[in-house]
């Protein structure tokens, strides 16, 4: 076995993407503040078993989407940015955009800072292992 198939440093990996995913996302929210109608996004943060493996929710699951009127509707309720009743305490502008850039310029810093942890866990966790195996 690959010191890379590691159960652990697969997870960590997969987290690293979805945190770059997740930056060029708010990102992208964060330049279209100004045009109408834009609605934020966001990612569903990958869940992990006790393995490492991911379970719902990560890369392999998406959620349905209706793209026409005509097609049948989705059955449940996803989560929204628009449709909170006013309990996030935010409003969408006049024109209909909903992103709020204090709330997407946390949601950043907070994403630099999972992803910061994140990748000094993987460097450590290879340090741990060459160390282990008498690499270093």
């Amino acid at each position: 076995m690959a010191i890379n198939d590691l159960p652990i440093l697969s997870a960590l990996r997969t987290k690293m993407q979805w945190h770059q995913e997740r930056q060029r996302v708010l990102a992208e929210n964060i330049s279209n503040a100004n045009t109408p109608n834009f609605k934020p996004r966001d990612l569903v943060e990958p869940k992990f078993d006790k393995k490492g493996s991911t379970v719902g929710g990560g890369f392999g699951s998406m959620a349905m989407m209706r793209t026409s009127a005509s097609h049948i509707g989705v059955s449940g309720s996803g989560q929204t940015f628009d449709g909170d009743g006013g309990k996030s305490g935010f409003l969408t502008r006049p024109a209909g955009n909903a992103v709020n850039l204090e709330d997407q310029m946390m949601r950043v810093s907070a994403n630099q800072m999972d992803y910061a942890a994140a990748t000094s866990l993987y460097t450590r966790s290879l340090g741990l292992l060459k160390t282990a195996i008498g690499k270093r």
